[in-house]
């Protein structure tokens, strides 16, 4: 019990860490568990202020008028990747006038 609330980063999950075997460590952090990950909850809270970093200038750049690519996290040890999500498409004209009442007299485009 006393062994599972240590932080990650002391000497004793260091040591238990150290001695788990490679494949056992890389399919526990497959399945997401940071508490074996070889990050610190430092090095992770690092990431995180990257991630902060790099999103507000993203947003800058579009506030400003340039057209900055999608945002994609730092790649963190023993938290698997999100799956990619498929991009939205914007509605066709035929949706926007089944959802719009107004476009519903418009004529129809070609």
């Amino acid at each position: 019990m006393l062994i599972e609330h240590l932080p990650p980063e002391s000497a004793t999950k260091t040591a238990i860490r150290n001695s788990i075997p490679v494949e056992e460590l890389e399919r526990a952090t497959g399945e997401g568990r940071p508490d074996l990950a070889p990050w610190s909850g430092t090095e992770t809270m690092l990431a995180r202020v990257l991630d902060e970093i790099r999103l507000l200038r993203m947003v800058t750049a579009a506030a400003n008028g340039a057209k900055p690519g999608e945002f994609e996290p730092t790649p963190r040890p023993g938290i698997p990747p999100k799956s990619a999500t498929t991009k939205r498409k914007g509605l066709d004209a035929e949706q926007r006038r089944a959802l719009d009442p107004r476009l519903r007299n418009q004529p129809k485009e070609a």
